[in-house]
């Protein structure tokens, strides 16, 4: 009897989580690991950190239980109809089942002179972050220099920022947004960020859109380059870091056949347009969602594990309450839910009940949006004591007490009641 192969193109989190899960919950089936990177899965959540010093890449790396891993091998075509996948290198492989686990791209912007004069690719002062071959580019040219641009203001930009300010760089934050970190944080915790951010070294530009990358000119001399603003503004630095989001990265299932929209659209079972053909991660578009965080991908990663281990054969993924969060050093924030809903002013819902906190003096702020007794999104900025209660109260979705101030000033101190 042949054994079962399931092939999992792309080897970054999403992939090793469900490589991992599958082996914990008695998977037997032979599981490989396709990653185009010459590196073994790590987490690329923790690059800032890496950036710092604080871990190195070996200490990122993630777990695949008793899966295979083939670094440095794309995968440059699929055929769903005869299960067989294809490598750059010309060499084919058969399976059973598949799971695309291809992730995302990060976003250039619409931004005149990123790229080199012959198109080769981003100039050498120009860098983004996705990959850990990023994060060696960026630590190198971060060693020679004294100012940097980054280009985005939301988490990946905020964590970048302050990574390269605790090595000593002066940084400034280009955002078109209305404030930093829109999709997850309202204007006022916002605006407490931005003070705890130039308190380490980082201005702020909301609202402003980088219109160009062009050499250093003028009295200022020396190496670089110079960000234009569309207000006109200039911005002379030594480096500048893209942090404009993710795409996800569809072209493989896009040219196999598959339902494709924003991301490779999957249902509940978290299985594509094909038999025996799955998607999850950031690549992965579930009822219209594409997230584009770690909590989800591993969300999905654990379903599908154990739905194609046996272990539980009719798990089915419902979607995931995505939280958002940083801790590192006087930078601390995290949020979950719509939490920038309100209950009074334009588009707000009367039905909600928001509590909220501010201690200037600390710089901290603090905010909890209530429909009935159940917790719709909180934001904490600047003290996350409370922030494991509030994580639990947000996922168990358990009817809170009234008052629920405990959640935004207690110290976190066991299960909710």
């Amino acid at each position: 009897m042949s054994v079962r192969r399931i092939a999992v193109v792309g080897a970054g989190m999403a992939a090793a989580r469900f490589a991992e899960r599958f082996t914990a919950l008695g998977g037997t089936a032979d599981v490989t690991l396709y990653g185009a990177e010459p590196r073994a899965p790590y987490n690329r959540v923790l690059l800032a950190d890496v950036l710092t010093g604080r871990y190195d890449a070996e200490a990122i790396a993630l777990p695949v239980g008793a899966a295979g891993v083939r670094i440095g091998s794309e995968v440059v075509a699929v055929d769903v109809a005869a299960r067989t996948l294809t490598l750059a290198d010309g060499s084919a492989a058969r399976w059973d089942e598949l799971v695309l686990a291809t992730g995302a791209n990060p976003v250039l912007p619409p931004v005149r002179g990123l790229r080199r004069p012959d198109g080769g690719g981003l100039r050498d002062d120009v860098h983004a972050l996705r990959t850990l071959d990023d994060c060696a580019r960026l630590v190198e040219a971060a060693g020679a220099a004294r100012r940097a641009v980054v280009v985005g203001g939301g988490v990946l930009g905020v964590s970048v920022a302050g990574a390269l300010a605790a090595l000593g760089i002066a940084v400034e934050i280009v955002h078109q947004g209305p404030h930093l970190i829109e999709r997850q944080l309202d204007a006022d915790a916002a605006a407490a960020l931005r003070t705890a951010l130039r308190g380490i070294g980082v201005e702020t530009y909301a609202g402003n859109r980088a219109r160009a990358v062009v050499d250093r000119r003028g009295g200022s001399g020396g190496p670089g380059c110079t960000v234009e603003l569309a207000s006109g503004y200039r911005l002379d630095t030594d480096l500048v870091v893209l942090a404009c989001g993710v795409r996800p990265r569809t072209a493989l299932a896009h040219a196999a056949g598959l339902v494709v929209d924003r991301g490779v659209v999957v249902d509940d079972a978290l299985a594509a347009s094909a038999p025996r053909t799955y998607a999850i991660g950031d690549c992965a578009q579930h009822r219209g969602a594409v997230h584009g965080l770690s909590g989800p991908a591993w969300d999905q990663a654990d379903v599908l594990a154990a739905r194609l281990s046996g272990a539980r054969p009719d798990a089915v993924h419902a979607g995931s309450r995505p939280l958002a969060r940083l801790s590192a050093g006087p930078l601390e924030y995290a949020a979950c839910g719509p939490a920038h809903l309100e209950a009074e002013g334009p588009g707000a819902d009367p039905e909600l009940d928001v509590l909220r906190l501010t201690d200037a003096t600390r710089g901290s702020y603090k905010k909890l949006v209530r429909r009935g007794d159940r917790l719709v999104g909180a934001i904490l900025v600047g003290d996350l004591a409370t922030v494991g209660d509030l994580i639990r109260a947000y996922e168990r979705d358990d009817p809170l007490p009234d008052p629920p101030l405990h959640l935004l000033t207690a110290a976190a101190q066991g299960d909710l009641p």
